[in-house]
């Protein structure tokens, strides 16, 4: 039986409770130990347009004894008005008996599962995941992959960009109280040259890296998640794929990697995260040489990751 079993309610826990149920080195390790698991299945997720543009998700999930749904809706228009762009649940039942385990808050599952990805790629890929780090984006995301990166990789060191230099300095000087340090850069392409992690994290509605990167580059790219959205210029995505390496995180980015898409790259022939972790790199095997992009799409697997993480068990 599950510990913390409870008959009667399930744990309603909310965005900070939530996330003390998900610290970073404990996440990044339920990420890895997921993708190992040969019990996990995740069926593809349906998404529903809403009228005004936004989306609904509905991301179901399960291993041998947890199984999730991640309901969200996904608004683009809430940006800059205080309401946030991602809202929902994570809802968590016991396979066993049925029973509604954990309501987890949706929007910190995602950034905090995103990142953790983002970070577990990194430890398999990176040439130098020590950093300096680079954040294309100071909002959600670009907080909780700094908190990542950080506590998973030892990363010492930021540089942060952003179209709204508040958001950037309020990022650097969260960094700063974290013991980094940190400092804003306003042209995102230049400062390639000095970090040789680097993260995008924005609303992905246009490029905002075109440099080719260095050679020891590692790219995790997160913001674009449909075809239509891109953070990175096809160039640079060419570049990568010419002369390093590109993973995806699923086999689902052949139609979801906007990046790569645009790029006009067979998306069908990276590998996954799932095949570096097994040792099998399937059409692709990463190599030692040249930069890494890492394209993140989003996956329920990494919802059921948060959740087995949050109960304080696994797929076991």
């Amino acid at each position: 039986m599950l510990r913390g079993y409870d008959p009667v309610m399930p744990q309603l826990l909310n965005a900070t409770e939530t996330a003390a149920r998900l610290p970073w080195p404990a996440l990044i390790a339920e990420m890895d130990a997921l993708l190992r698991d040969t019990r996990v299945q995740v069926p593809p997720r349906q998404v529903l347009a809403l009228p005004g543009g936004a989306s609904l998700f509905v991301m179901p999930a399960h291993d041998a004894r947890v199984a999730i749904v991640k309901l969200i809706t996904f608004t683009p228009a809430n940006a800059g008005t205080g309401r946030a762009t991602i809202q929902g649940d994570v809802v968590v039942f016991d396979v066993a008996t049925g029973v509604r385990r954990q309501v987890l808050d949706g929007p910190t599952v995602t950034a905090r599962r995103t990142a953790a990805v983002s970070a577990l790629a990194a430890q398999y890929l990176a040439s130098d995941p020590g950093g300096p780090l680079l954040i294309v984006g100071a909002g959600v995301q670009g907080r909780a992959h700094l908190e990542a990166f950080a506590q998973g990789l030892g990363v010492k060191s930021v540089c942060i960009a952003s179209r709204s230099e508040a958001s950037a300095q309020a990022l650097a000087q969260h960094a700063r109280t974290l013991g980094l340090h940190a400092r804003v850069v306003h042209d995102a392409n230049a400062a390639l040259a000095d970090c040789p992690l680097v993260v995008t994290c924005t609303p992905a509605s246009g490029v905002v890296l075109a440099a080719p990167p260095r050679a020891d580059a590692f790219i995790a790219a997160v913001g674009a998640f449909t075809p239509s959205m891109v953070e990175l210029g096809p160039p640079l995505c060419r570049h990568v794929a010419e002369l390093g390496t590109i993973v995806v995180d699923t086999a689902d980015a052949v139609h979801e990697a906007g990046d790569l898409l645009q790029a006009g790259l067979p998306v069908e022939e990276f590998a996954t995260l799932r095949d570096v972790v097994n040792g099998v790199a399937g059409g692709q095997r990463p190599r030692a040489a040249g930069p890494v992009l890492f394209k993140s799409c989003g996956w329920a697997g990494w919802d059921l990751a948060a959740a087995r993480c949050a109960l304080g068990c696994s797929g076991d």
